[in-house]
């Protein structure tokens, strides 16, 4: 087996992958201000770092140019690329871009299927041929240890710190609910994330944050910000939802080889209902860029406390908000629509 490492999101990029947005099912009755949310992403990126930016027919990257325009982002910061696809949540549907033993960009594409619940993704599996075509990286396919197949698994299931550490959650990978790899079990993951990520030690977190229709997904909870630092959703108020489970999720990382984790909290906001659903609001959905984080903020008083906490944590970046109260009814935010293209390491 070759020798891949999983370099963490703060290193450098050469690009950010996004899909521009299209399914209106995905923001029922609220799909107007969606490409308005996206265009301010792609000019709170585009100045530290390219945006590689997928369309999924020619009226859909009229549209793009349009929006960008009117948001005065330089045409110079992005690329456009007509592919299909069906819902465009780019961390879970594109490979993950690791590094071989030389240093270079490979693409390890997992098999993807709508999170093992949704029947719309014969186009969302087919994308990581579209980007090793674009970029012309080598892409594998990881396979089960039990060589049944390839491994199913989404870009918001896993999080490292470049350095050999990893988070996921039982609920996501281990339950039968929405179970991606039937038989697979904790060892053979553990297996998968050592041999095609350079995963040593994974820390196996409980449960995601309620209203998360992945069932799960680390990304909305738990984020590591240095080799040796983790952000942690944390909700105080016990009557709430989320409060046993960030709990749990505390104790766990706490415990963690004897405290060898520095452990930072972020709240959560306030409950972002839509038609009597809770949605999956989390501050922990940000995304690290070369230069910047972008934070999804919900219009609530603990917005400052995040984004002066994250501040906190990456000095060396700016730390931008974006207005996510409309784009969270789609059950994903910031970190859930972007992918990063590292550089090289050589």
């Amino acid at each position: 087996m070759a020798n891949y490492r999983m370099p963490a999101e703060w290193e450098p990029h050469a690009a950010t992958w996004i899909a521009w947005p299209h399914h209106e099912p995905d923001w029922p009755g609220k799909f107007e201000p969606i490409p308005w949310v996206y265009a301010e992403i792609v000019r709170a990126l585009h100045v530290h770092e390219r945006v590689e930016i997928l369309c999924h027919s020619e009226a859909v990257r009229e549209d793009a140019v349009a929006k960008l325009a009117a948001h005065h982002v330089d045409p110079a910061g992005y690329r456009l690329h007509v592919v299909p696809y069906d819902r465009g949540w780019l961390r879970d549907s594109l490979p993950t871009v690791v590094h071989d033993a030389r240093g270079e960009c490979v693409l390890a594409n997992w098999r993807f299927n709508a999170w093992a619940k949704y029947d719309n993704y014969a186009l969302d599996a087919m994308v990581g041929e579209a980007m090793a075509r674009i970029t012309e990286h080598e892409r594998i396919e990881p396979q089960r240890p039990d060589g049944a197949g390839r491994v199913v698994l989404e870009g918001g299931a896993i999080e490292t710190n470049g350095a050999g550490l990893f988070l996921v959650t039982e609920e996501c990978l281990l339950s039968t609910i929405q179970e991606r790899n039937p038989g697979l079990t904790r060892r053979d993951y553990e297996s998968v994330f050592r041999d095609y990520l350079g995963v040593s030690d994974t820390i196996w977190l409980g449960e995601g944050c309620v209203g998360d229709d992945t069932h799960g997904h680390v990304d909305d909870i738990a984020r590591f910000v240095s080799e040796d630092t983790v952000v942690l959703a944390y909700e105080a108020d016990p009557a709430d939802d989320n409060h046993a489970r960030s709990a749990d999720n505390l104790y766990r990382l706490q415990a963690f080889e004897r405290g060898q984790l520095h452990v930072v909290t972020i709240p959560y906001p306030r409950a972002v209902m839509m038609d009597g659903q809770r949605l999956p609001a989390s501050y922990a959905n940000f995304y690290i860029a070369n230069g910047v984080v972008l934070v999804p903020t919900f219009n609530d008083p603990n917005d400052q406390v995040a984004l002066s906490t994250l501040a906190g944590c990456f000095p060396d970046r700016q730390v931008v908000g974006i207005h996510s109260v409309d784009l969270v009814w789609g059950l994903g935010t910031l970190h859930c629509l972007s992918q990063q293209e590292p550089l090289p390491s050589r």
